[in-house]
Order: C-alpha cells, then sequence, then structure tokens
C-alpha cells in the first residue's frame, strides 16, 4: 500500500519544489495556491498538479489565465476541477 500525499512529508516537500517554475506569473500562483490548499489537497488533486507541473511554464501560464483547456492526456476531471481552484487565486 502506498503513502498518501498528506501523510508523506517527502512527498509533499516534492509537490512544493516542482511549482517552482522559470515565469514568475506561475511560480505566484503556484506559490499561493499552495499555501492556502496544499494541507487539504486530495491524492487526485495532488495526480492533477503533477499532471500539469510536466507542462512547460507557456503552456501552463495559458491554462491559468484560460487562453486554453487541457487537452489530450489533460483532459480529465480532476485535472479541469484543479484549474478552477488554481484559477481563482
Amino acid at each position: 500500500m502506498s503513502v498518501t500525499h498528506q501523510a508523506d512529508p517527502a512527498k509533499r516537500a516534492r509537490l512544493r519544489w516542482r511549482s517552482r517554475r522559470g515565469l514568475l506569473e506561475n511560480d505566484l500562483i503556484l506559490t499561493r495556491f499552495l499555501d492556502a490548499h496544499e494541507s487539504m489537497l486530495t491524492d487526485e488533486e495532488v495526480d492533477a498538479f503533477s499532471r500539469l507541473m510536466e507542462l512547460p511554464d507557456n503552456d501552463l501560464m495559458s491554462l491559468l489565465l484560460t487562453h486554453k483547456e487541457p487537452e489530450a492526456s489533460l483532459d480529465l476531471p480532476h485535472v479541469h476541477a484543479l484549474l478552477m481552484k488554481l484559477r481563482n487565486i
């Protein structure tokens, strides 16, 4: 059985480290989001966040600013739900 995100301090630290981005705007949005919600994230939300962290900075910014919507492997309900939360930060 794997340890959940919330029960593993190393996983929590890794998620926060991955949120550090080259674009200051992305970095600010993600940091504010984690500051407000990190302790309450579900494993499904962590999965969505991790998927978004795989994107190049410009693609992530386009999603955060609603210039485009998730496509292909990111077009999942839990990714859309997390994006809505990120956009409200």
